[in-house]
């Protein structure tokens, strides 16, 4: 192996690891706060040595002999790896903006509590259905899936191959419009039973207007929201899996997006 070839190799190997950074820091199974920032590079550069084999490199030489050239293809690299990383993790964000919704419902809107891995106040409900998201997506080996679907990137998009423009925008707001209908359906449930309550709770203060509606419309909307929470629970859960499976469809479809 003579000298050019050795420095292509590193090159390549560079390249793959930048891929994967962007991964890593675009994706909650990866960037949770509490992993400390050099285990997180430490995994990127690990990784990349086994993805190197398969990265199927198309970079001209001749680019990265500029600082122009090598600050391109890095950046490049890094955003196909984001994508990647933040495609897959949308039902996790839509998971979690239902819970946000049905907490706002049962009247916990207010009631927060200090997340010291995230330095500040979330959501009780909204929490408590992400880190039961992040739990179900490591029990299904959404870990693995997700570095299978960036090694799979490399066959699509390969390492420098020809940059024809950015990314198109219709592509990435139909997958948000997908991330608000899959949280509005995984609220739907709990929201509805809500209303149908607070028509209830209206009805009585109609009906016997010497009722304090208000002190007991607190207690029984928390109540019953808990209730139907877990109720609804294993009907959320099965359509969360079928859209993890589809979001992985989609962090490959946005790859495609940067050729």
């Amino acid at each position: 192996m003579n000298y050019e070839e050795i420095v292509n190799l590193i090159l390549v190997y560079l390249l793959c690891s930048l891929r994967l950074t962007g991964l890593i820091f675009a994706n909650p199974l990866f960037s949770l706060p509490s992993w400390p920032m050099p285990v997180k590079l430490w995994l990127a550069l690990m990784l990349a040595l086994v993805m190197v084999p398969s990265a199927n490199p198309q970079v001209p030489v001749a680019l990265l002999s500029t600082w122009t050239g090598v600050t391109f293809f890095a950046v490049r690299e890094f955003l196909i790896g984001a994508s990647v990383g933040f495609l897959a993790a949308l039902p996790l964000y839509a998971l979690q903006l239902s819970g946000y919704m049905e907490g706002s419902q049962m009247g916990l809107a207010m009631a927060t509590l200090f997340d010291p891995a995230q330095e500040g106040s979330v959501a009780l409900v909204g929490q408590m259905k992400y880190l039961l998201g992040i739990w179900f997506l490591f029990h299904w080996n959404g870990h693995l899936l997700l570095v299978e679907a960036l090694d799979r990137s490399f066959a699509l998009v390969p390492l420098g191959k020809g940059f024809t423009g950015i990314p198109a925008s219709q592509p990435l707001g139909r997958w948000l419009t997908e991330l608000f209908l899959l949280g509005i359906r995984l609220s739907l449930p709990i929201m509805g039973a809500l209303l149908l309550a607070d028509i209830g709770l209206g009805f009585v203060a109609r009906t016997v207007p010497q009722m304090n509606v208000f002190i007991l419309g607190i207690p029984l909307k928390i109540g019953l929201g808990l209730i139907l929470l877990m109720v609804v629970m294993p009907l959320t859960v099965d359509l969360f899996y079928g859209y993890v499976s589809r979001a992985l469809v989609w962090a490959l479809e946005g790859t495609v997006l940067w050729r």
